[in-house]
């Protein structure tokens, strides 16, 4: 699967495949709404924190950035790792940081 590295996408393994993810404005804004959160400012250590309900949120905003809406919709009966979930995550935000700097 190729990505966009400008774009700041990232691909990581969920459910048995390669699915890609994306840390978009719109996806900035969903986990922001999800998590309560007033400010891009307190993203960074909710991060550091997450409950399982959080991953969930932020890796289905996540895959509904890098296109991947249709395994979004079903993630909380996705065969996902938490393990693999909190890794994508971490992924998406490296591969944003990486494109944006």
């Amino acid at each position: 699967m190729g990505i966009n590295g400008a774009r700041g996408e990232a691909v990581a393994m969920l459910a048995g495949a390669e699915r890609r993810l994306c840390l978009t404005l719109g996806a900035l804004a969903e986990i922001e709404t999800a998590l309560g959160l007033e400010s891009v400012g307190a993203l960074a250590e909710r991060m550091r924190a997450l409950s399982g309900r959080d991953l969930l949120a932020v890796l289905a905003a996540l895959l509904r950035g890098g296109g991947e809406g249709a395994l979004a919709a079903e993630l909380d009966r996705a065969a996902v790792d938490p393990r693999e979930a909190a890794e994508a995550v971490a992924r998406a935000f490296t591969a944003a940081g990486r494109a944006g700097g």
